[in-house]
């Protein structure tokens, strides 16, 4: 049979450790039930993902300057003239595939600032672009939630009605699909794709102690609320930061080595003025460039305090207890799937005494939290190899078919 085209699109390869996890569990699954598939991207970063993946990437946008602040007349009218360009860009693309997949990801959603002519209008062009040329398009394991703003829900509601295959990371993503108009009644909910990532050596548990002395992994993020909390966007990111700041300097005041992780470049700017702040010796910041890496530092903590969504999965898959500074209802639901639905703290009123109370609460709980972990990590396994079985059949019916028949 001919070997089967398959796209991957998404904001891949800008800076984002959790969508270029996404993509890297997608290709594995890929690479192992369909070997001859041909795959490359349009994506953020081609050249990051051509490097680090290694297939053919082509950049997302026309217009270098997509997501910067359009202030002049000619990065204006270059804006609009992407528009256009992006829309034939985009169908001639598609077309030369037998499938396109959007690897999780939360393009459904905008709980992080967001503008409707941005990833909203590419993604609807690229689902437009699939109906009109006959490619199938998947939206697989993908997040959504509530959008208020009129023209970026449009764009959303039109582009999932246009895909031709749509599955979603947790129950609430299918929700608000659902209360957007959207058919969500043959959409399949399952674990992120990130759980599907090779899990790292277990470590051997700390032995029980009235005061653990162990390392703490802190997961900051270049937090300013979504995009309702525009008017107050100053005024979160400092108690944000303010909270966060608090919390690291008691842990240090106990004598407790904490190490800084991050999910995306932006968050940079985060550790820095942390790191200012406390200027101690115990608390690092990581460097680490995938999501293998940060769950592999998670995996060797005592216990971790996130904020970014892949942060959290990162920590609750290597089965370390984690509480979540929570922005979104996709926080509270990868907790209350991994069953640790008590420890949450809300991003937007980080308050570091009671973040302190909560994570003391956390350790003393530790051996319960890591064995109910390791519960639940057990059940996603198998759930998203279940799931991830039954994807090969809905994008591939003919090479499953013929397998089947030939057993």
């Amino acid at each position: 049979m001919t070997p089967p085209r398959v796209g991957v699109f998404g904001l891949l390869g800008s800076g984002n450790l959790g969508n270029d996890g996404s993509l890297e569990a997608l290709l594995g699954h890929l690479r192992a039930a369909r070997p001859d598939a041909v795959v490359d991207a349009l994506c953020g970063g081609p050249e990051a993902v051509t490097e680090r993946y290694g297939i053919p990437a082509t950049r997302l946008h026309w217009y270098r300057g997509e997501y910067r602040t359009a202030s002049r007349a000619g990065a204006v009218a270059g804006k609009g003239l992407g528009k256009l360009v992006d829309a034939v860009r985009t169908a001639a693309w598609v077309r030369r595939h037998d499938v396109v997949v959007v690897p999780g990801m939360g393009v459904l959603e905008a709980t992080l600032p967001l503008r409707p002519w941005g990833f909203p209008y590419a993604l609807f062009l690229l689902c437009a672009a699939g109906r009109l040329t006959g490619t199938p398009v998947a939206l697989v394991g993908v997040g959504a939630a509530p959008i208020a703003d009129r023209a970026t829900r449009a764009l959303v509601r039109r582009a999932a009605r246009l895909a031709a295959y749509r599955s979603y990371r947790d129950e609430p993503s299918r929700d608000a699909m659902r209360a957007m108009g959207v058919d969500t009644a043959r959409d399949a909910v399952h674990p992120d794709l990130a759980f599907a990532l090779p899990a790292p050596a277990a470590s051997p548990p700390a032995p029980p102690s009235a005061s653990p002395s162990g390392t703490v992994c802190v997961g900051v993020m270049d937090f300013h609320g979504g995009n309702n909390d525009r008017a107050r966007a100053g005024e979160i990111h400092r108690r944000y930061v303010d909270g966060t700041t608090r919390l690291v300097r008691a842990l240090v005041a106990e004598g407790r080595p904490v190490r800084l992780l991050t999910g995306d470049a932006c968050d940079a700017a985060v550790v820095t003025a942390i790191l200012d702040a406390v200027d101690s010796p115990l608390v690092t910041a990581s460097g680490a460039a995938s999501l293998a890496e940060l769950t592999a530092e998670a995996a060797a903590a005592d216990a971790v305090v996130a904020t970014r969504y892949h942060n959290l999965v990162c920590a609750l898959k290597a089965g370390t207890p984690t509480l979540s500074l929570s922005y979104a209802a996709k926080s509270d639901a990868l907790m209350e799937r991994m069953g640790l639905g008590a420890y949450r703290h809300p991003a937007r009123e980080a308050d570091a005494g009671r973040l302190l109370e909560q994570f003391r609460e956390l350790e003393r709980n530790a051996p319960e939290l890591r064995r109910v972990l390791a519960e639940r990590n057990a059940t996603v396994s198998r759930q998203l190899h279940d799931f991830l079985n039954a994807l090969t059949d809905a994008l591939f019916p003919a090479k499953s078919r013929t397998v089947k028949e030939t057993a």
